[in-house]
């Protein structure tokens, strides 16, 4: 809570459902990330580690944006499908991430 919220907290009592339930989705938004934009070199790091990792069999985390946030998912890579450009992950269940999402990889 910061300073400014006292002044919404004190009129929120006045005001209508609808104009409550609007504030809250104007704060959720606020808390939206943003997909970085990644350069040429990133992205060749990022082929690189994938490729190395499935030639090799490693395990690797990938670090990919979904749904407005970061999310990390951890395995052995199943396969690079070029054609959907989708990546899958064997991990406790079978994870399913679009390569378009992915903004890093990391070997274990």
């Amino acid at each position: 809570m910061s300073a400014n919220d006292r002044g919404t907290i004190k009129w929120v009592s006045l005001m209508l459902p609808e104009h409550v339930q609007m504030l809250n989705e104007m704060w959720e938004e606020d808390e939206y990330k943003e997909k970085p934009i990644l350069d040429e070199q990133k992205i060749m790091e990022i082929d690189a580690s994938l490729q190395c990792a499935i030639h090799n069999d490693l395990t690797v985390a990938i670090k990919f944006f979904e749904n407005r946030s970061y999310h990390t998912a951890k395995g052995k890579i199943l396969k690079i499908d070029s054609l959907n450009k989708t990546l899958q992950l064997r991990n406790q269940e079978e994870t399913k991430v679009s390569l378009y999402n992915v903004i890093d990889v990391f070997i274990d």
